[in-house]
Formats: C-alpha cells, structure tokens, sequence
C-alpha cells in the first residue's frame, strides 16, 4: 500500500500530476482543491496518497490534507460512488462545504457537481450523514446552512436535546455569532419553539 509520496514535482496538468522520487515518476489523480494548492513544477511536494487495484489498472490519487484523503476514503465506500464521482465532489466543492450538506441534508448543493443527479445526491446525504467531520471555519453568510465557529457549541447543544440538524441550523440562522453560550442557546430554543 502506498500511503504517502514525497519528490519533484514533474509535471502537472488539471487532475493529473506526476511526481519523481527515487528515479521513479508516479501518476496521480488529484482533486481541483489539491491541484489548486500545489507548489510549481520543480518544486518538491508531499502528497497522501490511496491507492486503487482493479482489474484492468493501478490507479494512485493524491491529496495534499488528510481530511480531502479521508472524506474521498468514505465517498468511494458508497455503494455506486467511485474515484472519479468522489473527485468530481471535492473538485467542485471544500470538504466544509460537503460536511455542511450532509448536516443539513440539502440535496441541491451536490446536484450541481457534473455526474451527480438527485437520487445520488439524495442517497450520498443519507449514507454520510455522521461520518463526516463537522465543517470548520466556515462563516454563517458564507456557505448557506453552515454555523459560524462560536455557533458549533450551540448547534451541538441543540442536537443533543433532540433537535433536528435541518431545525437547528434553521434556529441558528438569525442568532448572532458573538452571543454568549447561554444567550444563544435560549434565543435558539425561542427561535424552535415558535417554528
């Protein structure tokens, strides 16, 4: 198993990029959001790598975060979902952005992704749901549905009285991020109770 490579960089063109180390050059896949961050042909990498046997090909896919390397190891766990589906989303979409989807199970930011229709995106919602990582850093304005970083206590607070993710992210909408604990969570708890 190859778990990780460290050399030049040789050669990148999107989604593809080939690294030499030891006399030898390695292919890998690679997501838009890694490509992006890569350093310049020349320059020495790191990339976490998984590595796929089929039948008819060795596949190796790199990644420059465990996190990116970690949520394509749970896509492709989905019955249907394959390498490239599961680079299709962390190309179009931050693994924040996904993990907001999955805690708010809203179909229609994974739809947009090419490859993806409404029962996939439906059915990747379902099977991720808890296995994802809650998203970090992620401003309520700036991805719709997520929760500001001093919000993350409040919305797991009104989960653990049994609220719905969809009913308490709604809640947390109109509360202001600064809030103290107490105050945000009594405004959200208001906020449920007329809704």
């Amino acid at each position: 198993m190859i778990g990780r490579i460290r050399g030049t960089l040789i050669e990148k063109s999107p989604a593809l990029v080939l690294v030499e180390t030891g006399g030898l050059a390695y292919e890998l896949e690679v997501p838009m959001s890694t490509f992006c961050d890569l350093p310049a042909v020349g320059a020495n990498v790191v990339l976490l790598t998984h590595y796929v046997v089929r039948e008819d090909a060795h596949l190796l896919y790199g990644f420059l975060s465990t996190t990116e390397r970690r949520t394509f190891r749970e896509l492709i766990r989905i019955s249907g979902v394959g390498p490239r589906i599961a680079l299709a989303l962390l190309s179009g979409m931050s693994v924040d952005e996904l993990s907001a989807a999955v805690l708010a199970q809203e179909p229609a930011r994974l739809v947009r992704i090419p490859g993806i229709g409404k029962k996939t995106a439906e059915r990747l919602l379902l099977e991720l749901k808890g296995r994802l990582e809650a998203p970090v850093g992620l401003s309520a304005g700036g991805v719709p549905g997520a929760v500001a970083g001093g919000q993350d206590d409040v919305l797991r607070a009104l989960l653990a009285l049994g609220y719905v993710e969809r009913e308490a992210l709604a809640a947390l909408r109109d509360i202001p991020a600064d809030l103290p604990l107490p105050e945000a969570i009594r405004r959200s708890l208001r906020v449920l109770a007329k809704g």
